[in-house]
Parts: C-alpha cells; structure tokens; sequence
C-alpha cells in the first residue's frame, strides 16, 4: 500500500509524464539544484525510465555560491545531465547594482532565461515550486499559462479540476510537479530516497541555508539543525517562512507578484 509520499511523488510522476507527452523535445526543465530542483530531477528520472532525457537549465547568474556550484558539477557527471547554461553576460559584466534586487532579477535571470527559451524553441519549462514558499507562488496552477513573451497573469488562468490539465504545445508552459508538497514532505522524501543536496542546508556556527539564491541576495538563518530529522523538526516549530533568508522577499508582496508576472522563475 502507497504511504503519503508515495502519493506525492505518484501525483508528480504524473504530471511529469503528461507534460513529456504532450511537449516532446519542446520541453526543458529549469534547475537552481538546490533541495526543490534536486527532487524534481529525481522524479523526472523516475517519471522517464531512470533517464533525465530532456535538457536541464541553469541560469548562471554571475552570483553563485562555489558550494553550489561545485555540487552542482559532481551531479551533472553522476546523473548523466545535458545542461544548457542561461547566461546575460551584458547584465554581468555591466554590474547591476545588487540593491536593486528587482531590476537585479529581471536582468540577469528573466531575460538570460527567456534568450535561451527562444533560442533552443522550448514550449515548456518544469520547475520545482511549491505553494508553500510564497504567497504569489500559490496561486500558481500545476499547468501555468504564459504569454509568448513570458508573462503571467495569475487572473488568467484555467481551472484544474480533479486534476485534469489543459495544455496545447504551441503555448509557453510553466509546469510545476511540486507545487501540492509541502518543505517538511519534501525533507522526509529527501531522507527516504537519499537524494543528493549541497550541504549548504545544515548547520555551521549555529547558522544555515533554507534556501538558496545568489550570494549577494541569500542569507543563513539561525539554526542547530545538523541532520535531516532536526531540520524537519525545526521547520515544524519556526515562525519564519522558507524564503525568510532571501531578501527578495522581504521586498513587499507587489514586488515579487511584478517579478514573476515578467517571467520571474
């Protein structure tokens, strides 16, 4: 009999195989590799006979962690990955100043991305989001319009009922597998199935990662969680929301709703 997480990944296993049907060579997934993106790309291999068999992306943003980075090489031999890097050199090199995180995002995340989707005729991107992380992010659908320039709006969506997804493979697709888990669900299926993640996410001087973005804009929090069963017991009793390290969010709500309605992953 199916526990709790095997219905959880059952449902993404789901998703992940109706989107591969209905896009083909047209889809990609997008992965930051942090503990959300190592999960999916666990499920895309379970989802496709043991094989990552559609191209990954990585938006190189200039601004990574060599931790992340690091790892991020050792999994890309070990999991046989075709990785396609996102890369907007003139936002890099020009050094937009980091204070302005939205301007920040837009420049050396949005539009490396959208390049590199025009580039490659990609019709849709899978990525590791939750509704559980942020507020705009859960009024998300599993199967997410976008215009053809990438924009959303969350006003403009269709309805999924009794999980039946409507998606046409001329459209720009956001498709997220992980968006029905929840950060604890996803720690006790990380623990289950020893997925790889960057050690980034346990405890140094009283201080970790819950979640990872660029350097400039990522901040530890406190913590004494050293294992995988004291971060989920830590998660259980904080106050703070997963992205409380990220200051992107610490920006109003409005902010972040702007970002992602211009294509903000």
């Amino acid at each position: 009999m199916m526990d709790r997480l095997d219905l959880l990944a059952f449902r993404s296993v789901y998703i992940i195989r109706e989107a591969y049907e209905t896009f083909g060579n047209r889809l990609a997934v997008l992965s930051s590799f942090g503990k959300d993106s190592m999960t999916l790309l666990y499920l895309i291999r379970k989802a496709l006979c043991g094989k990552i068999s559609i191209p990954v992306i990585f938006i190189d943003t200039g601004c990574h962690f060599h931790e992340l980075i690091t790892f991020r090489n050792k999994i890309l031999t070990e999991w046989d990955i075709n990785l396609l890097v996102a890369k907007n050199l003139y936002a890099i090199n020009s050094g937009i100043d980091h204070q302005s995180r939205s301007a920040c995002c837009n420049a050396r995340k949005t539009l490396a991305l959208k390049e590199l989707i025009d580039l490659h005729e990609i019709s849709a991107l899978m990525l590791g989001i939750r509704r559980d992380e942020h507020g705009i992010r859960a009024k998300e659908r599993v199967f997410s319009f976008r215009e053809n320039d990438m924009h959303w709006s969350y006003l403009d969506q269709r309805p999924e009922l009794w999980d039946l997804y409507f998606a046409r493979n001329e459209e720009h697709i956001r498709i997220h597998p992980l968006l029905h888990w929840t950060e604890v669900e996803e720690w006790e299926f990380i623990k289950r199935e020893q997925i790889p993640h960057v050690g980034m996410y346990y405890a140094i001087d009283r201080k970790r990662y819950r979640s990872i973005g660029c350097q400039p804009c990522t901040e530890p929090v406190s913590s004494e969680a050293i294992t995988i069963d004291e971060i989920i017991e830590e998660i259980k009793i904080r106050k703070g929301t997963e992205r409380e390290g990220r200051l992107q969010t610490k920006e109003e709500l409005a902010s972040m709703e702007k970002l992602r309605a211009l294509g903000y992953c």
